[in-house]
């Protein structure tokens, strides 16, 4: 059994950044996302304002939603599975959370607060520079400058993140290295250092879950589990089928292309024979009309004999 929780299940993803007694983690890996550009120094975390689009038990997304000291929402997700359009659905996910903001009354003048949607992927988003980070924001297309800070969306591809402990350069890699390893590791690297990491090691370990959160763990993981096993198997299939589709086809392409190079030479070799016998027979001074009737070609091919 692992010493720590996994932060690809709903429990484990939930205990870490989704807990009162969490909110330094989080507050501590958002400050490290948005380094230089902007600090949160509190934040609260909100009841779910919409709803998931959950499968079940089986949901491959676990979201966190917070808001900020000044008021900007934060949606943190963890997107365990591919779906189609799913670039799609987080745009309208975060633009839900700006629509929420509208209040009723002339009063109003659309001062909205910016909305951040941070989505971690166990794959690689399609159409996209092969990189971990991908930051989305409002520009303009010609100068690439900013036009509009109220809706930002950053991907995390977990996947593309390859580092290992000792190449992570800053505390925001630190954190990446240790939410995509936590699972296989023994001790949390960077405990002596950090109180950050040091509280992640308390909050994380397996034994510190109580009965009935251990019931529910146990549960998620093996719904988690599941999950990756049956995409792992429809890929499986899916890559069965094609392979056996392309040894199919090579069979049969070349079944037909051995018959097809029987008969053209077959064709070829009785063409061959009739003009030499032709050729032969015109030697002998025999009519044209005969040599024609029994090697079936032309007159104008054996006159050119």
């Amino acid at each position: 059994m692992s010493k720590f929780i996994n932060p690809f299940t709903d429990i484990g993803f939930k205990r870490i950044f989704g807990q009162e007694f969490s909110k330094p983690l989080l507050l501590d890996f958002l400050n490290n996302l948005l380094k230089g550009e902007r600090h949160i120094t509190d934040l609260q975390l909100l009841d779910k304002e919409q709803a998931a689009e959950y499968d079940g038990d089986r949901s491959p997304v676990y979201d966190v939603h917070c808001e900020t000291d000044t008021g900007e929402k934060i949606i943190v997700e963890m997107q365990n599975r591919s779906q189609p359009h799913f670039k799609e659905r987080t745009l309208y996910y975060a633009s839900e959370a700006i629509v929420r903001q509208g209040e009723r009354g002339a009063q109003w003048d659309y001062d909205i607060k910016a909305v951040y949607l941070i989505a971690f992927t166990s794959f690689a988003l399609d159409g996209q520079p092969s990189k971990f980070r991908v930051d989305v924001g409002m520009t303009d297309l010609e100068s690439g400058e900013l036009f509009n800070d109220k809706l930002r969306l950053v991907y995390l591809q977990l996947p593309l993140f390859v580092k290992e402990a000792d190449d992570c350069e800053n505390d925001f890699e630190r954190w990446i290295y240790v939410l995509k390893n936590m699972e296989t590791l023994n001790r949390l690297p960077w405990m002596a250092k950090s109180a950050v990491f040091r509280r992640l090691a308390e909050v994380a370990e397996v034994s510190a879950l109580s009965k009935e959160e251990r019931i529910k763990y146990d549960h998620a993981l093996k719904v988690y589990r599941d999950s990756i096993n049956a995409e792992r198997y429809a890929e499986y299939k899916a890559e069965k089928a094609m392979q056996e589709g392309m040894e199919k086809g090579l069979a049969e392409g070349m079944e037909k292309g051995l018959a097809e190079g029987m008969e053209k030479g077959m064709e070829k070799g009785m063409d061959t024979a009739n003009r030499e016998n032709a050729r032969k027979m015109k030697a002998d001074n025999m009519p044209i009309e005969l040599i024609a009737k029994y090697t079936g070609l032309t007159s104008e091919e054996i006159n050119s004999l």
